[in-house]
């Protein structure tokens, strides 16, 4: 008997396999293909030969907790104890697993928003709860008014993304104010904010749940040195809670993985004092925009792109086969492999929306969007 009877391979699995099997251009799975940071890399081969080859504190190690304590406060202006809210993770999947394992028990209801990143729902269901989907606005926006029938007093979380995968869009101060409103009527409703592109914002700058001061101590906030440095494969990420809920997360973590890669710990506490953050977003922006401008000729039309490294593309002008079968003509066909956004939805609710990974060398995303131009 199966716990997760409906969950089978991946749509990102898939869609990858067929680029591989085609020889299509991947602009499906979210990762990058240019390289690391030399300054990293370099940090790296060094590290490999000092003494940081054993467990690190279940916690994380000392210095890059404080680091990163440093960070939210230089960001966001939160103060945050590095010993006792902040907890460092095997990615930011882990991160939420563990933290939705420690904090859901048996018949509690959990808000997602779809489109949604398909890690949340197992995880509930393995804790025993109930996802509660509520589908975004037309424009991926939260639907207030939805949200608000959706929730009871059964509801225990709310788990959120912004920036958010896969449309790329970011809350305003009114989305916040909203969920405050909804949390001050719920008293016991926890918030898990997913921020793991939170470095990756364009012209809006990316408001983050630590800055929201009225339920810090009932918000959990979870981050992604992976997204944020493009080494995606090093799985590293932080979670931050208040002390009460990280003293369960804990207990979580500590028979789930105890401790988290000690040279990916030394290295990333080492770079932190030399990264600039503010180039990240610049960077991608650039990115976006070219992808945009290669695009203007195509017959897609693109969504508006706040922040991530996602685009989406109406593809109604091209097709009205569902986005499923024609992500799969598209890299058969065409040459370029991208994600139907239905399979982020509960209901499978069809848009004609795909989402394109713009997170790729130049020269990648001129030969791919050659293609997608002939189309």
């Amino acid at each position: 008997m199966s716990k997760l009877p409906h969950v089978g391979t991946t749509i990102f699995t898939v869609m990858s396999k067929l680029a591989g099997d085609t020889g299509a251009i991947n602009l499906s799975q979210g990762f990058p293909n240019f390289p690391v940071d030399e300054k990293l890399t370099s940090i790296l081969q060094k590290k490999a030969t000092e003494n940081v080859h054993q467990y690190m504190p279940m916690p994380g190690m000392p210095e890059l907790r404080e680091k990163i304590a440093r960070l939210i406060h230089e960001n966001y202006g939160r103060e945050i104890s590095s010993e006792n809210e902040l907890l460092v993770t095997a990615g930011g999947t882990q991160a939420i697993f563990t933290a939705i394992m420690a904090l859901i028990e048996t018949d509690d209801e959990v808000i997602v928003l779809d489109p949604s990143y398909d890690c949340y729902d197992p995880a509930i269901l393995l804790a025993g709860g109930s996802p509660k989907h509520v589908g975004l606005n037309r424009e991926y926006r939260p639907d207030w008014e939805a949200i608000k029938v959706a929730c009871n007093p059964n509801t225990r979380m709310i788990i959120t993304n912004n920036p958010h995968n896969p449309s790329g869009r970011m809350w305003t101060s009114s989305d916040f104010g909203a969920l405050e409103k909804l949390m001050n009527q719920y008293e016991n409703m926890l918030w898990l904010s997913d921020e793991v592109y939170e470095f990756i914002a364009f012209e809006q700058k990316h408001i983050s749940a630590h800055e929201r001061s009225t339920y810090l101590n009932r918000t959990l906030t979870c981050s992604s040195f992976g997204k944020t440095f493009h080494i995606t494969g090093w799985k590293m990420g932080y979670l931050t809670a208040p002390k009460k809920l990280m003293e369960e997360v804990k207990k979580v973590h500590q028979f789930n993985v105890f401790s988290v890669n000690s040279v990916a710990q030394a290295c990333l506490s080492e770079y932190l004092d030399i990264v600039q953050f503010n180039d990240l977003g610049r960077f991608y922006q650039d990115k976006r925009d070219l992808f945009a401008s290669l695009m203007q000729s195509s017959r897609f039309q693109l969504l508006p792109c706040d922040g991530t490294y996602f685009q989406l593309a109406d593809y109604s002008d091209i097709s009205m086969e569902n986005d499923v079968e024609f992500c799969k003509r598209l890299a058969t066909e065409y040459g370029v492999a991208a994600i139907p956004v239905s399979v982020f939805n509960e209901n499978k609710e069809d848009r004609k929306h795909i989402r394109f990974c713009f997170a790729k060398d130049n020269d990648t995303l001129i030969k791919a969007t050659e293609k997608l131009c002939k189309i």
